[in-house]
């Protein structure tokens, strides 16, 4: 990918250089533990909220991590491609922006 809009207007290189950690982690456990699936990310956190089986423990705040899915997945949708084709397990960069909750961790 380019780092220019397509058709419709997504600038998608430009939105995954801006990502942080915690978000492109998610964008990796959505591809690795859930098949691609962001719904079944979210079942699987929300059932770990109401103390049900779950997958994997997060580090990070379920609440927030429900947020960043929200988020990563309405622009996959939006822009009609899957964020996993750009960020893979073996590029993930530990060195992306912080985000304002990963220094009360």
């Amino acid at each position: 990918m380019t780092g220019t809009p397509d058709e419709a207007g997504f600038d998608v290189q430009r939105f995954v250089d801006r990502l942080t950690s915690k978000e492109r982690m998610l964008v990796v456990l959505k591809h690795e533990l859930y098949q691609g699936s962001w719904q079944a990310m979210v079942d699987d956190l929300q059932a770990r909220l109401a103390g049900g089986p779950y997958v994997f423990k997060l580090a990070n705040r379920i609440e927030d991590d429900l947020e960043r899915i929200e988020r990563l997945s309405g622009f996959e949708t939006q822009a009609g491609v899957d964020l996993s084709d750009f960020i893979t397990l073996e590029n993930l960069n530990p060195d992306r922006p912080k985000d304002e909750h990963e220094s009360h961790e």
